[in-house]
């Protein structure tokens, strides 16, 4: 019979290259660090195929045992997917816990989680990842139940435990349809209010909460670390032109993100496939960006957001040694990527700007003559416009305003407003209707 060792907190991580991901040693040491977990030695090797037993082979074995003897590790991390059996095969014969990379995130899930869906989400990825890991994990699973009134075929303690796994799931998956609905129900209400909805995604640490709380004023929990914050969280925004948006702060991704996560997480992540627009946070600092934007692109793809428009935000330019916001635009004049750093609130102006454009069009300035009976009207006009002038008269007011064509449409055409020298028969035809 075999007893799994109990975990603990000092840690030794193991790397094996087999695709040459040299770097991913790195954040696997970030990994272990979020978790909680104090690295006291690292192994690595290089290896063409893993071998079926251990996944590293017998030498290295032999150093991984001896790293652990002398490090008095209670925990071995390692940054590959192990099978159950190359699980149970490493336990036995290091005699202390060892934890696969899925294993690790889901850890590290599992403390960040706060609200009531992230709980049960986490929980949802954990017992699909442990209904995986009963099948020879535990020799003593297998045996029979036995006693007074219990012998004969019965049902074995594996099968018993897969079965109350499998109700527990659909437990939970029930719970998370109920609130999906209520998810549902408010982007049904948005969509019905035209409120455009704006999701923050990205590679993990990358500083989407440090943006959403300089947008949005809210106090998102943000810190140096990997999946800092887990559940999202949406908040209104006004943009310059006084337009009214709605961000959402999502899940970081990581590379070859466990699909138990990816499947659990789908009503969440849904908050970006359903989005009118992304805005793809990028550390414009890290050196392997153009892999963290392909990993980032790849989970778009698997929710369904591929489609979904995108601006590229490359953040942490304070770090830079000459560090200049700026924005480029495509081929059809929209800007699309903008330098910019949250944690100064560098270039966020450009941003606002770059949303404005995108949800109102460039707004239109206007001379609007208002009467004395119109102080209601003029009151409106510093709610939804952006008001550069405002004169008193004898009989009424004149104000020079920014407003959005929308809002501009609104207006009665009594108040004697002319548009810019500039502007088309059409957009006065517009205003006029």
């Amino acid at each position: 019979m075999f007893d799994r060792p109990q975990t603990g907190e000092r840690a030794v991580l193991v790397h094996l290259e087999t695709r040459g991901d040299g770097e991913d040693l790195l954040e696997l040491k970030e990994l272990a660090r979020s978790a909680g977990a104090e690295t006291v030695g690292v192994v690595t090797g290089k290896r063409q195929i893993p071998d079926a037993r251990y996944f590293i082979g017998s030498g290295k074995l032999e150093e991984l045992a001896l790293t652990v003897a002398a490090t008095g590790a209670e925990l071995v991390l390692f940054n590959h997917m192990l099978s159950p059996s190359q699980e149970r095969n490493l336990e036995k014969a290091l005699n202390v816990r060892v934890v696969d990379r899925t294993g690790l995130i889901l850890d590290i899930f599992a403390q960040r989680a706060q609200s009531f869906e992230g709980k049960l989400q986490v929980e949802l990825a954990q017992l699909r990842h442990l209904s995986t890991r009963l099948v020879r994990g535990w020799t003593h699973l297998e045996r029979q139940k036995g006693g007074i009134g219990l012998r004969g075929p019965g049902e074995t303690q594996l099968e018993t435990d897969k079965r109350l796994l499998g109700h527990r799931i659909k437990v939970i998956q029930k719970r998370l349809e109920k609130v999906a609905q209520q998810r549902n129900q408010g982007r049904n209400a948005r969509r019905r209010a035209e409120v455009p909805v704006i999701a923050l995604v990205g590679y993990t640490n990358a500083g989407k909460s440090t943006l959403f709380n300089c947008l949005t004023r809210a106090e998102v929990y943000a810190a140096d670390q990997l999946f800092a914050t887990l559940d999202p969280t949406l908040r209104r925004h006004q943009l310059d032109n006084r337009q009214v948006i709605i961000l959402a702060d999502t899940v970081g991704f990581i590379r070859h993100l466990p699909h138990e996560l990816v499947a659990a997480f789908r009503s969440t992540l849904s908050e970006a496939s359903d989005a009118d627009l992304l805005l793809h946070v990028i550390d414009v600092n890290d050196e392997r960006m153009e892999d963290t934007i392909a990993e980032v692109d790849e989970v778009l793809d698997q929710i369904g957001a591929s489609d979904v428009p995108q601006i590229k935000l490359f953040n942490k330019i304070d770090l830079k040694e000459e560090p200049e916001p700026r924005f480029e635009r495509d081929e059809s004049g929209a800007v699309d990527r903008i330098w910019l750093s949250a944690r100064e609130g560098l270039g966020l102006e450009l941003l606002d700007q770059a949303l404005a454009e995108r949800f109102s069009g460039a707004p239109l300035r206007m001379e609007l003559r208002l009467r004395a009976d119109q102080g209601a009207l003029r009151a409106r006009l510093y709610t939804v416009a952006r008001v550069l002038r405002d004169e008193p008269g004898e009989d009424g007011w004149t104000l020079e305003v920014e407003i959005s064509r929308r809002d501009a449409a609104l207006l009665p055409v009594e108040s004697q407003r002319q548009s810019q020298p500039d502007e088309s028969e059409a957009v006065r035809a517009m205003l006029a209707d």
